[in-house]
């Protein structure tokens, strides 16, 4: 956490010299072994005796990714409204992701939240509505979803009835469009806006997948305790959310809407939501057919939305996504978007792959890519001079520095946890 005052800069300052100095120490070791190897070697007839040299590639690299990490939460600090609240004040999702960057640093265990947070959390109490959902001029599930995380993540059991029962909001959001009970139509189990339109999407069932996965121990232990909550337990139906994620993918085995593209290029692949694609349409010169192109996001986002479904990793819908990711991994774009939507892609890559905790990526052709170390690269490499980052397109909002620096800070944590 970066707060506005002089006192934290200089403990920052404090910090960042004593991260120096260890790695200091540790360069001088290795240069002391280094000198005595060459004198031993000079005065000795027989073979130098090779020293075993400390490697510091990786000790480096941390301090480095560190550091920006550091920069982006000081450039979010600096970013926030008098009120408390990140880039505007209609979306709580904005402040919610900001808050969660900072909860989210390496080395922060907050015993009382600095000033600055205090204010951003109480910006999103103030955003709690009557029937427990978080949010203030639409889009009611993706704002009460990310709020509820954020509440979740600073440790406060003061936020805990918030929790709970937005959570029970979101379950109860869940989509069945058909006959009740019955999973009739494609977007039944999904999650949509809950006020932009009545279907699902896939974003939209991702981050309230993602919420109910993290908060369900603090449903648990909570529900008890608090004792202004006296509904009963919600709960989601999982089937019913594996039937929605599918039907978003271009898998024929499993998915037989007709949209559904036979090409090898999407196979596996996800779309927004059944019938709708963000990356367009293909049509197949010979029959005249129409249908979906799977790209990158959505596709990380239909990967995730399985992993908190709790389905099986070697299942076949699994497998098929992984394989499709791994054909189009690419750290230069959004794959079928171009720039549209890439930091957010960047963002997914990190959870969805750093959830499997899968290492490192084995392509077709044989080679080993190490994704953590060459996603910081390029995060390293597009971080501002003031340390922010933003995207040249503007597509969902990206051109925002406070929601991609919130983004990129995140991706940043992810990799940081595991290098």
């Amino acid at each position: 956490m970066i707060p506005k005052n002089k006192s934290h800069f200089k403990t920052l300052r404090r910090l960042r010299f004593c991260a120096f100095e260890k790695f200091w120490k540790r360069m001088s070791l290795t240069v002391l072994m280094f000198i005595i190897g060459l004198v031993s070697g000079s005065s000795q007839t027989q073979a130098p005796t090779t020293v075993s040299v400390l490697d510091t590639s990786n000790t480096s690299f941390k301090y480095e990714v560190k550091r920006a990490i550091n920069r982006g939460l000081e450039c979010l600090a600096s970013a926030q409204n008098e009120e408390g609240w990140w880039s505007t004040k209609d979306h709580p999702a904005l402040t919610a992701l900001a808050l969660s960057a900072f909860m989210g640093h390496p080395d922060e265990r907050y015993k009382d939240l600095p000033e600055n947070l205090r204010s951003g959390y109480q910006f999103l109490v103030d955003s709690v509505q009557e029937d427990g959902r978080i949010f203030r001029e639409g889009m009611a599930n993706y704002n009460t979803a990310l709020a509820t995380l954020a509440f979740s993540l600073s440790g406060d059991p003061n936020y805990n009835s918030y929790v709970v029962r937005a959570r029970k909001r979101l379950i109860e959001s869940q989509v069945d469009m058909g006959s009740p009970g019955v999973l009739d139509t494609p977007f039944d189990g999904g999650v949509g806006y809950n006020d932009k339109y009545e279907h699902s999407d896939l974003n939209n069932t991702l981050v309230a997948l993602e919420t109910l996965y993290y908060t369900q121990q603090q449903q648990q232990q909570n529900l008890q305790s608090v004792s202004e909550v006296s509904e009963p337990e919600a709960t989601l139906d999982w089937k019913a959310a594996l039937n929605f994620i599918q039907h978003c993918q271009n898998l024929p085995s499993h998915n037989d809407e007709s949209w559904v593209s036979k090409a090898a290029e999407d196979r596996g692949g996800f779309v927004y939501l059944p019938g709708e694609s963000k990356a367009g349409e293909r049509t197949d010169p010979e029959t005249g057919r129409v249908a979906l192109r799977s790209y990158g996001s959505i596709s990380y986002a239909g990967l995730l939305s399985y992993i908190y479904a709790d389905l099986d990793p070697k299942d076949p819908r699994v497998t098929a996504a992984l394989t499709w990711l791994k054909q189009n991994f690419t750290l230069e774009e959004n794959p079928g978007m171009g720039l549209e939507g890439y930091y957010y892609y960047l963002h997914l890559m990190a959870k969805a792959l750093g959830t499997l905790k899968i290492n490192h990526l084995v392509m077709e052709d044989g080679s080993i890519v190490d994704w953590r170390k060459d996603l910081a690269d390029r995060l390293l490499n597009l971080q501002q001079v003031e340390g922010s980052w933003i995207n040249t397109n503007g597509r969902w909002w990206e051109r925002d520095p406070v929601l991609v620096t919130a983004y990129a800070v995140m991706t940043l944590e992810i990799i940081y946890r595991r290098l």
